[in-house]
């Protein structure tokens, strides 16, 4: 059995980065439907699937720039309200664009989602 020995007395000091949760990021990067305009976010993580989402927000006509853990979304050119199957089919969270788009246009198409298996 493995173990980690700590000899005290010593004073802890430095910088932790802590990382933003990408079941945190999904569903909000999707909430920016909800309004028109420009949404801001910051501690965005780069992983596959926020990319994914900025790229079913892309499709559905938002404008989406991302640097250095920061997405912004600006809604107001939204015009379709039918998502791809090609990025539907990568990940289950595709469907957290349905409630925004019913919500703030009336209509919503997403074929059944993919991703990993459980």
């Amino acid at each position: 059995m493995q173990k980690i020995v700590i000899n005290g007395g010593k004073r802890l000091k430095g910088e932790v980065r802590v990382s933003g949760a990408k079941n945190a990021a999904l569903p909000i990067l999707a909430s920016s439907l909800l309004a028109s305009g420009k949404s801001n976010y910051r501690n965005v993580p780069r992983l596959d699937d926020v990319k994914t989402m900025c790229q079913l927000l892309t499709q559905l006509g938002a404008q989406v720039t991302t640097a250095a853990h920061r997405s912004s979304v600006d809604t107001g050119n939204v015009s379709r309200f039918d998502v791809p199957y090609e990025l539907v089919r990568t990940m289950r969270a595709s469907t957290l664009v349905l409630g925004p788009l019913v919500g703030r246009y009336g209509a919503a198409t997403v074929s059944l989602p993919g991703g990993c298996v459980i």
